[in-house]
């Protein structure tokens, strides 16, 4: 049966599974296991000194055993825990590491999969997920442990340090930091915001940020405000999801809000929506708060004379092209990294002490302003989301206003991402051989567009398919095939690293004219990208 057909495998980002009885399921003994081997390594990494480690966990189902059992195996090891007295999100963890100087962490949450599941993310030194040489040598230590008899379960409580509500404050004084329009909340100051935490643990923490920037006139959608796990009012705890905001979008109509913001359970990933020209409301995608965040850094920095050669941002593969254009245009270098979090933190601590990092982000609804934080950040995000809106209202400007000075200047894009789900052994065997049938026939063409060029991420090579030439890929090795299209479409193909799901974006883009047009391109591009999820659905 699928909870024994293997052991849940220990990943480069730590495990996350369905929860229940069986090696291939998340419970206490996957748990110990795991905590057992990271143990083992931080002790052989660091002989002889003393080593601690940061815990919390989100609102889920078990968290706090699952937690408590992380935080007995470490102390049972001679490892140093602090310990959050009440559920934080992933990103203050991230923070706390390196502010308690902590040599790892583990944050346990399932990010925004459904309520069967739970997980356990492991961190570094740097406040970053586990990268290379870690994750292969911690793989390796957990592989090593063969019997929960193995595992040292009883935990000493005199290596327990509790953070309490104090850290919050510490916190969000960094937030605050990133404030670059100040004038501009205050004169907005009274703009109606709404916020779900859809049962996660943002629930005090996005409001008490947007209040230290100087936002008043806040409204937590409240049958979704206190942490539960069991996720009642949602079919899904993720803020991609439209169903998952209908309650907060019910309770935007009746307060006139201008911005309405959501966080999945851990508070690592967010979601915006502003009304549009009817009144209604428009869920923007992560490409296109990604490409506002980006535009209205560089503009501030630019403003404030902060330019001076010295910064730079981050961008992933599957995220849109757009942001790179936007970078370029303001002469900014851009990283263009693998997919997850811990490739642009990896990028951000190889700069450290010579570049600046202002922000970067992912499609996936994650964003980080500064350094201090080296995950993605949904409380900072909304935070500064809010900031922009209030920046462009005082300008006379909308949001799709502010979308629309960056496509007529650097072209509009428009993404998509459709995910073909496939459970079970043989869903993961069925998803390994429709990569492998891409690699060993290169399609011609895709919804009738001949494709011009294939990059294989996972051999490193780009390949003309009318000549057939190929040259290498300068880039980490990752499962991804991208087809390039004659019309300047691209189609990414990527199966899940913790889903059993492949996922396709698609990214289509054209010239904005001016802002009149707005609506009728998006409407064109949005029929290409209908055209392309035919094909791959």
């Amino acid at each position: 049966m699928d909870a024994f057909y293997k052991d849940l495998e220990f990943g480069t980002g730590g495990l996350r599974g369905i929860m229940g009885v069986g090696s291939n399921r998340m419970n206490v003994y996957t748990i110990g296991m795991a905590t057992q081997g990271l143990a083992n390594y931080l002790n052989a990494t660091y002989p002889g000194q003393e080593i601690a480690v940061a815990l919390t966990h989100d609102s889920r189902i078990n968290n706090t055993l699952f937690t408590e059992t992380t935080a007995n195996v470490f102390t049972a090891n001679g490892i140093k825990v602090y310990y959050f007295k009440e559920s934080r999100p992933t990103p203050m963890l991230s923070f706390a590491i390196r502010h308690f100087g902590c040599k790892s962490g583990v944050m346990v949450t399932a990010s925004h999969n459904p309520k069967e599941y739970n997980g356990y993310k492991a961190y570094w030194e740097d406040g970053g997920q586990v990268v290379a040489p870690h994750d292969k040598n911690i793989i390796a230590e957990v592989q090593k442990i063969a019997s929960i008899d193995e595992v040292k379960w009883e935990g000493n409580p005199a290596l327990f340090t509790y953070i309490d509500a104090d850290f919050d404050l510490i916190y969000l004084n960094e937030v605050k930091k990133l404030c670059l329009s100040p004038l501009a909340i205050t004169a907005q100051k009274d703009m109606p915001i709404v916020f779900s935490p859809i049962h996660g643990v943002t629930g005090k923490m996005v409001p008490a940020a947007l209040r230290i920037f100087g936002f008043e006139n806040i409204h937590v959608v409240p049958e979704q405000e206190a942490p539960d796990g069991t996720f009642p009012t949602v079919v899904y705890p993720n803020p991609e999801e439209a169903e998952a905001l209908t309650m907060a979008l019910a309770l935007a109509k009746e307060k006139q809000a201008k911005l309405v913001l959501a966080c999945d359970p851990d508070g690592d990933r967010y979601a915006a929506c502003v009304p549009d020209e009817k009144g209604d409301f428009e869920l923007l995608n992560g490409n296109q708060t990604g490409t506002l965040l980006t535009y209205y850094l560089l503009t501030k920095y630019q403003e404030q004379g902060k330019l001076t050669g010295d910064q730079f941002m981050v961008n992933t593969i599957v995220t849109t092209e757009l942001i790179d254009r936007i970078c370029a245009g303001f002469e900014v270098p851009c990283y263009r990294v693998l997919t997850g979090f811990k490739n642009i933190a990896n990028v951000i601590l190889a700069q450290e002490g010579k570049k600046q990092f202002i922000g970067g982000g992912e499609e996936s609804y994650g964003f980080l302003v500064g350094d201090f934080v080296r995950d993605k950040d949904g409380v900072s995000a909304c935070s500064l989301t809010a900031e922009i809106v209030a920046y462009y209202a005082t300008k006379g400007m909308t949001v799709q206003d502010a979308l629309a000075e960056i496509y007529m200047r650097f072209g509009f894009y428009k993404e998509s991402l459709i995910s073909v789900t496939k459970k079970g052994k043989d869903g993961a065997e069925q998803i390994q051989a429709l990569m492998k049938q891409y690699r060993t026939e290169l399609p011609k063409e895709i919804n009738g567009i001949p494709v011009v060029t294939v990059v294989d991420v996972l051999q490193g090579t780009v390949t003309d398919v009318a000549s057939g030439k190929v040259t290498p890929l300068d880039v980490d090795s990752s499962n991804v095939m991208q087809f390039y299209l004659a019309d300047g479409s691209k189609i990414s193909a990527r199966p899940s690293g913790t889903e059993p799901k492949i996922k396709y974006y698609f990214s289509v883009h054209e010239a904005l004219p001016n802002r009149e047009a707005y609506r009728a391109v998006e409407a064109r591009l949005e029929e290409r990208i209908a055209g392309l999820k035919t094909y791959f659905s």
